[in-house]
């Protein structure tokens, strides 16, 4: 698969908060997808639905709704908006352009929380049809599911305190405190870069972050947008060193082997990267803090 590094500007530019967690299916929790006020970044895609469907894809319309596990807790990619309860950012605004493609509406998505942890057990059991949610493909996890996409790119970066001097680059980990969160591809990472580092783990990137912030970590290591977006809450005191070490390539999880949804969600995501959508889409969640839009990766047809 062809990967693109992120721009430099998004890794200083954008804000994405996370603070992820580990858990069973107890961690999948039903949003709103629709009802009620719709937020605003849905007004002005130009993607029209599909003249026919087939498969998987036409029972998703039959039963009338599209179910996408998506983060609740990351500003500017997936938020649940606790006034209103609609779920805001970009991967939420992914997941309304395929409800358009196959409804020709936005508004037929239920969203779900699903957690790091059970990304992959909720799509093995038909608890949702799609996940998107900051998800990086990767070949132990397209060994359970498939992936459409990619859509978006990350990098994995460090966030130290403002005043670090001492922590420039990943390699300067070795023998630091670094927290990451458990169960995720960040902890295999920083494991294969930095050898003997034995990172501490939390359930929560917000936590390692206060840790990091009162002296009990050196550092907290994951995705730039997730670390940009815990700077942004504390920018007098956190800084992100803006290195990235790892290209992480976000798909839409699915069932394993359901050739027809993949290749139905591969088309729109090349016709939204073409059409505008996709840049308005940016614009309207993530964009907000980053007004030019990131270099758009190839979808992977494997």
């Amino acid at each position: 698969m062809r990967t693109i590094r992120v721009t430099v500007a998004v890794a200083v530019s954008v804000v994405a908060l996370a603070i992820t967690g580990c858990g069973s299916t107890s961690d999948l929790d039903s949003g709103s997808g629709g009802g009620g006020p719709r937020p605003e970044p849905t007004i002005g895609y130009q993607l029209k639905a599909a003249g026919s469907l087939s498969g998987s894809v036409q029972a998703i319309k039959d039963k009338g709704k599209l179910v996408v596990g998506t983060k609740f807790d990351q500003p500017g990619f997936g938020l649940q908006n606790p006034t209103s309860q609609q779920v805001e950012g970009f991967d939420a605004e992914i997941a309304r352009l395929i409800s358009i493609k196959i409804f020709g509406s936005p508004d037929k998505v239920e969203f779900k929380e699903a957690k790091t942890a059970v990304r992959e057990q909720v799509i093995e059991n038909g608890e949702v049809d799609l996940v998107v949610a900051t998800y990086t493909i990767n070949a132990a996890r397209k060994e359970k599911i498939d992936f459409a996409g990619p859509y978006f790119q990350a990098g994995q970066d460090v966030l130290v305190r403002k005043d670090n001097t001492s922590i420039a680059s990943v390699t300067d980990l070795a023998g630091k405190r670094v927290c990451t969160q458990q169960n995720s591809t960040s902890l295999k990472n920083l494991q294969d870069k930095v050898p003997g580092l034995k990172p501490q783990t939390l359930d929560s990137y917000a936590l390692c972050a206060e840790g990091v912030k009162d002296g009990t970590y050196d550092a907290l290591s994951t995705d730039n947008v997730i670390l940009l977006g815990l700077v942004s809450k504390s920018p007098d005191e956190l800084k992100v060193i803006n290195k990235p070490f790892t290209t992480e390539p976000y798909g839409i999880g699915l069932k394993k082997d359901d050739t027809e949804l993949r290749t139905f969600v591969n088309d729109a995501l090349d016709e939204i990267f073409t059409n505008g959508d996709w840049d308005k889409a940016w614009a309207k969640t993530a964009g907000q803090f980053l007004p030019e839009a990131p270099t758009k990766p190839s979808v992977d047809r494997y």
